[in-house]
């Protein structure tokens, strides 16, 4: 199951979106018609008049989905438990035209999870993109940052984009080069 649907829909409220791949942010108005062409992670990719929108998964509801629960971790959990719950979140961000998971694609360079004394934690990470120019890179930023920190315990993130080393295809896990037929 890669994600895409290419299911109907019908906006019920304004809805702020992101074009693909310009990553510049609109408003697609009640009542606009389009086809969901992937819903991953908890975010959409809607096609609407020859155009792809990214609909964060906080907007679902204009699209008649649920919005994905924020995680659960086990009680007094450890910076080791929290770092797993960190790539489990980061294994749900995706790059919003490819249907891998940026972790698989070989985007996250550093994750680092930080004890702050007080029961609460800071998360630290470099993660690069697929090409320099990606014009969808501040949203990928954005939605890795919003789904850290989300995860309870954790107080602080920060993540930074960074392009040494570059990226290439080779970074890429074997589901990942399997997914998008690179295997």
């Amino acid at each position: 199951m890669f994600g895409h649907t290419n299911e109907a829909v019908t906006l019920s409220r304004d809805v702020k979106a992101i074009i693909i791949p310009a990553g510049e942010e609109l408003l697609l108005r009640e009542g606009t018609g389009g086809f969901i062409t992937q819903a991953l992670g908890g975010s959409f990719t809607i096609y609407v008049e020859g155009n792809l929108f990214r609909v964060a998964g906080q907007d679902a509801d204009a699209l008649g989905k649920e919005p994905t629960p924020p995680p659960e971790v086990p009680e007094n959990p450890s910076d080791s438990d929290i770092e797993a719950v960190v790539w489990q979140q980061l294994k749900t961000c995706y790059d919003p035209e490819i249907p891998v998971n940026i972790v698989d694609l070989g985007l996250i360079y550093r994750c680092e999870v930080k004890p702050l004394g007080n029961g609460e934690r800071s998360v630290d990470v470099d993660m690069t993109l697929t090409a320099p120019g990606c014009g969808m890179g501040d949203i990928l930023v954005a939605d890795a940052q919003e789904k850290i920190a989300i995860v309870p315990t954790i107080s602080d993130v920060r993540v930074q984009l960074v392009f040494d080393p570059p990226w290439n295809q080779t970074m890429m896990s074997d589901e990942a080069r399997l997914q998008t037929g690179l295997m």
